[in-house]
């Protein structure tokens, strides 16, 4: 497995394979360093890779109690209960949601950022419509894109497009829906998901985005887009 030292010395996965000794080198550098996004979506990672799901919980429940004020741990903290999802039961993957939930909000409030107003607007459209939460994703997800519009133009702000439309599309407004991803495909013409969507419409359309926003499917939480374009 190769490996990259960044500055300070601190170690972090460059390819896969992880270990449990990994991790262990991983949380020393995290517990240095815990607002330190690309450490914390670095070792989250390799906990996939390894399956310590509950290691590292407990890890970043000792790592926020540590480090009360680090936006960024809480943020990785929520992320670490998305990591779960896919390997827990259906009633245990309704908790684990909603707790991930309460620490994108905890991360808001002590560092209010693009990635947190996405994570968790996106987060809520993974909810069942009986839930009545696409409204709050779409309201979060309308905050991250000011927050991009004021930026210069970033690769991963065209997540923000694919996901506020498919809040609207949930809300059952399809001219809010495709508005926005037209809007996005202007910038990023290449996009392959904003293509997808604006090619299908009725049930083809449902059936793609329900797939999509399928629980039981592995979220990507990697966030080396976030560091890779500043």
């Amino acid at each position: 497995m190769r490996r990259t030292l960044l500055a300070g010395g601190f170690l972090v996965l460059a390819a896969a394979a992880a270990t449990v000794a990994d991790l262990s080198r991983l949380e020393s550098s995290l517990s240095a360093d815990p607002d330190n996004i690309r450490f914390g979506s670095e070792y989250r990672q390799a906990v996939i890779q390894t399956k310590e799901y509950d290691r590292s919980l407990k890890f970043f429940e000792k790592l926020v109690a540590d480090h009360p004020k680090s936006g960024n741990a809480y943020l990785n903290y929520g992320f670490a209960y998305v990591d779960k999802i896919p390997v827990a039961g259906s009633i245990t993957q309704v908790i684990l949601a909603n707790t991930a939930l309460s620490y994108f909000t905890k991360s808001i409030e002590l560092q209010p950022s693009w990635i947190g107003y996405y994570t968790r607007g996106n987060s809520y459209l993974y909810w069942p419509k009986i839930f009545n939460r696409a409204h709050l994703g779409v309201a979060d997800l309308e905050q991250a894109m000011k927050i991009q519009k004021a930026d210069k133009l970033k690769s991963y702000h065209v997540r923000a497009y694919i996901s506020l439309g498919d809040g609207h599309w949930k809300m059952d407004d399809m001219a809010k829906a495709k508005a926005v991803w037209r809007e996005g495909e202007k910038l990023f013409p290449n996009n392959a998901q904003l293509k997808a969507r604006l090619s299908k419409e009725g049930d083809d359309l449902k059936a793609y985005i329900d797939d999509v926003l399928d629980p039981n499917k592995r979220v990507d939480t990697d966030l080396h887009e976030i560091w890779e374009a500043k």
